[in-house]
C-alpha cells in the first residue's frame, strides 16, 4: 500500500510542468520515500498548481480542516509542498514542481543517501527536445562584459534586475553542496543563489539562507565574475531569482555540456565575436568558459558557436579586447516570457500536459472542491 501511494505521488508529480519521470529502476520512488513519508505522500496527491485553503485540500483527503492545516504547514517546512501566508488571511497551499522545487527547497536537508540518488536520476530529467522547444535554463552576461554602446533590456542585465528588488534573499547553490558531499565540485562561491520577492519570503519562513539589501546582491555578482559563474535568471521578464552556477557542479550546465549543441537550448540574447588580431593567446577565456566552447589554433581563440551561452565570462578577463558581445539577429532571439508562470506553462505545453481541457478541469474541480468545503 506504502509503495502505491508513492507511484501516484510519481505520476502527479510527472503531470506538472516540470516533471518527474519514471526510470526503470525506480530511483525516483526512492527518492520520494526519502523525502515523504506515506501520510505526506497521500496529502500531497491533494495540492494542485491552484492555491487552495486548508480546508479544501482537507476535504479531498478526509482529513479534519486542522489536522490538514497542521501537516500541509510541516510540508512547507519541509519543502515539499508550497505555502502562501498572506496577512490577515488563511494561508493557501500548492503543489511545488520536483525541479525546480522539491530539490532545491531542500538544501538544508541534504544527506549522502539523498544525494546518490539525485545524481542516480537527474540525466533522467534532461530531456533535449523539451528543452529545444521551452528553454529551461536562460543566461545574461555578466557585468563587466557590456559596455556602453549595447542596448539592453532590464531583464537582461544583472545590476538592473537587483535595482528592481525589494527583498533579496542568498540561498546556498544546492549543486555545488551536493558535489561537495560526493567529495567532487570546487571551492567556488557557496551562497550563489539570490531569490527575489515572494520566494525570499518563503526561503527566509523556512530558515533558507539569509536576507540581504541590494549592495551585497551586487557584491555577490561581482564575486561570481571573479569565480568564473554562469548568471542563470528565470526564463521571465518579472525575474524570481538569480543563480550563480559553474559547469563542474551545476546539473543543468553540465547536461547541456554534454549535449553538442548547447546554444540550441538555452535563451540567451547575446552570442561571442572574435577579433582574431587582437587576441594574443593568453588562454585565459579557454578556462572561463563554461561550455568548452573555446579552443586555441595557431596561438589565437577559435569559437564554436553553437556552444556559446553568450554569458560574457570570457568577455570580463579578456586582457587584449580580443573578445566582445554581440547581440544576435532578431529571428535567433528566444522570446522572453512576461512572468514565471507562463514561462512554466509553455514547459508543459513543450511537454504535452496541462491543456486547455486539463486546466479547466482542474479549476471546475477546486471551484466545487471550495464550495463544498464551505458547507462542511
Amino acid at each position: 500500500m506504502a509503495q502505491d501511494v508513492y507511484k501516484r505521488l510519481a505520476k502527479h508529480l510527472d503531470d506538472l510542468p516540470g516533471g518527474f519521470p519514471a526510470t526503470e529502476s525506480g530511483v525516483e520512488l526512492k527518492i520520494l520515500q526519502k523525502l515523504f513519508t506515506p501520510e505526506q505522500a497521500e496529502l500531497a496527491l491533494g495540492t494542485t498548481l491552484i492555491p487552495e485553503e486548508a480546508r479544501v485540500i482537507a476535504r479531498r483527503a478526509g482529513l479534519s480542516s486542522e489536522e490538514a492545516a497542521s501537516r500541509l504547514d510541516q510540508m512547507v517546512q519541509q519543502g515539499l509542498i508550497l505555502g502562501i501566508y498572506p496577512p490577515q488571511r488563511a494561508p493557501l497551499y500548492m503543489a511545488a514542481q520536483y525541479v525546480i522545487g522539491i530539490w532545491e527547497y531542500n538544501v538544508n536537508s541534504l544527506d549522502q543517501e539523498l544525494v546518490e540518488l539525485m545524481n542516480q536520476y537527474v540525466s533522467t530529467l534532461f530531456d533535449p527536445e523539451t528543452w529545444s522547444q521551452a528553454p529551461q535554463l536562460r543566461t545574461i552576461p555578466v557585468g563587466r562584459s557590456l559596455d556602453a554602446g549595447h542596448q539592453v533590456m532590464p531583464y537582461e542585465e544583472a545590476a538592473a534586475i537587483i535595482a528592481q528588488q525589494k527583498k533579496i534573499l542568498v540561498a546556498p547553490c544546492i549543486c555545488r553542496k551536493e558535489h561537495k558531499m560526493a567529495g567532487q565540485g570546487c571551492d567556488r562561491l557557496l551562497e550563489a543563489c539570490l531569490v527575489f520577492g515572494a520566494g525570499a519570503y518563503l526561503y527566509e519562513r523556512r530558515g533558507v539562507g539569509r536576507v540581504i539589501d541590494q549592495a551585497e546582491a551586487l557584491e555577490i555578482l561581482k564575486k561570481a565574475d571573479e569565480d568564473g559563474l554562469v548568471l542563470q535568471p528565470s526564463n521571465s521578464q518579472k525575474v524570481i531569482n538569480i543563480c550563480c552556477c559553474c559547469g563542474c557542479c551545476c546539473q543543468v550546465l553540465l547536461a547541456l555540456k554534454r549535449h553538442p549543441r548547447p546554444a540550441s537550448l538555452v535563451s540567451s540574447p547575446f552570442t561571442l565575436q572574435v577579433d582574431t588580431e587582437l587576441c594574443i593567446g593568453c588562454e585565459v577565456c579557454q578556462e572561463r568558459c563554461q561550455m568548452d566552447a573555446l579552443s586555441m589554433e595557431n596561438e589565437h581563440v577559435l569559437l564554436d558557436p553553437e556552444r556559446c551561452l553568450g554569458c560574457g565570462l570570457c568577455v570580463s578577463t579578456c586582457p587584449s579586447g580580443a573578445l566582445t558581445l554581440a547581440r544576435k539577429p532578431q529571428d535567433q532571439q528566444r522570446p522572453v516570457p512576461a512572468t514565471f508562470q507562463e514561462a512554466v506553462m509553455d514547459l508543459a505545453r513543450a511537454r504535452g500536459k496541462m491543456g486547455a481541457t486539463s486546466l479547466a478541469l482542474m479549476g471546475l474541480k477546486s471551484k466545487l472542491d471550495r464550495f463544498l468545503a464551505s458547507k462542511d
